[in-house]
């Protein structure tokens, strides 16, 4: 069985990973989720509540013993000691026979527990839309410290070792007086220097290039989102400079970090990202309604569904919350027969749709209710 016994990040590898699992009943689970005292507390509670959805559903199809068979592996995973000391906002689970990964969410989901032939992914695609989501790197020659979130909020990530270790090669341990701190619970790293004060620009620059690198690597590549720096004034050009990352952005936040709140840097950050996200919306509408004038372009879900199955999906777009329980009962022909969502075999339809698009080499962008450009909830780009 592939089993994470810890929670992981969201990636984009990940819902790749996901997308390929095929051996039914596919569980998702989702469920915002606490991680201080004694709001905490909720979070057995609320998982548990979720499991017996789950059972229920399943028994529609499968014996008790064999329902019990498929639960266990969720029961287990969270049963694991300290499990619920990990978690940030949200929590998604995902099971099925020989497969089972929890991944810590930093932003709360709806509640959701379905079972189904495949895994709704269509939240995680939600969440790792570059849109509305970025991440701030907080940089000091003191403190290395990486933030994910939105306009709203921030949740700090926890730091992978290659960062420090990148980092202390760079700065040397001359420069750092032999006093590198451990990492902080939170995952960020602190370099308590000595009373040295000539460090050099040379080694300012290969600090900060090994910092760039390693978030670059480990974080960016992976998430695709924007990267907004936030430093010292006097840190930006240098470190703009050997940054070789393609999602940092050329502006930045121009303030000691150490000195920001959270909310503060989400604030900030967002003055510098809400442009962009504006404009890439309504890129993305323009063209949908250029396409639909030229023949290109559709909102009715049964032209959609054959047009996915055909291939000529170029771009999906999707309503966020609405749920379509229906399911397209022939790949070759695109037939979409109403179900209910109870029923073990059946998804919500513009997450599977949308999981189409994807293995068809399709591009799919999730939006809120009031952002979409129709009444369907779904809107489709064609490529011919």
């Amino acid at each position: 069985m592939k089993t994470n016994t810890n929670t992981t990040s969201l990636n984009k590898e990940l819902v790749k990973e996901l997308l390929a699992v095929s051996e039914a009943p596919c569980l998702s689970l989702y469920m915002p989720t606490h991680r201080t005292h004694p709001e905490n507390l909720q979070n057995p509670v609320r998982f548990k509540n979720l499991i017996k959805e789950l059972e229920a559903s399943l028994l529609l199809k499968y014996s008790n013993a064999e329902t019990q068979k498929h639960l266990e592996p969720l029961i287990e995973l969270t049963s694991v000691e300290g499990f619920w000391n990990y978690t940030s906002r949200g929590l998604a689970v995902f099971s099925s026979p020989g497969f089972i990964t929890a991944i810590d969410l930093t932003e709360a989901p709806e509640e959701m527990a379905i079972v189904a032939d495949s895994f709704h992914t269509k939240p995680l695609q939600q969440l790792l839309q570059s849109t509305g989501r970025f991440h701030v790197l907080a940089l000091s020659l003191h403190e290395v410290k990486l933030f994910e979130g939105n306009r709203h909020s921030l949740v700090e990530v926890e730091l992978q070792s290659e960062i420090v270790e990148a980092s202390v090669d760079a700065l040397g341990e001359e420069l750092n007086g032999n006093s590198l701190n451990e990492a902080s619970p939170s995952g960020s790293f602190h370099f308590f220097q000595s009373n040295r004060n000539d460090e050099s620009e040379v080694e300012t620059e290969q600090y900060f290039r090994e910092v760039s690198n390693s978030v670059h690597e480990n974080y960016s590549k992976k998430s695709g989102l924007p990267l907004v720096l936030a430093a010292l004034p006097e840190h930006h050009n240098l470190f703009q400079k050997v940054s070789k990352n393609p999602l940092l952005l050329a502006d930045g936040i121009k303030f000691n970090p150490t000195a920001l709140s959270s909310d503060k840097l989400a604030a900030m950050a967002w003055e510098i990202i809400e442009p962009e996200h504006l404009r890439k919306q309504e890129e993305l509408v323009g063209r949908y309604h250029q396409a639909k004038a030229n023949g290109l372009g559709s909102e009715e879900i049964k032209e959609i569904a054959v047009a996915l199955v055909e291939g000529r999906v170029d771009t999906l777009i999707i309503e966020a919350d609405r749920i379509i329980a229906s399911r397209i009962t022939n790949l070759v022909t695109g037939n979409v027969q109403n179900k209910d969502l109870s029923n073990p075999k059946v998804d919500d339809l513009l997450d599977d749709m949308s999981e189409l698009a994807i293995r068809m080499g399709g591009h799919v962008t999730v939006l809120p209710a009031e952002q979409i450009p129709s009444e369907s909830g779904i809107a489709a780009i064609y490529r011919y």
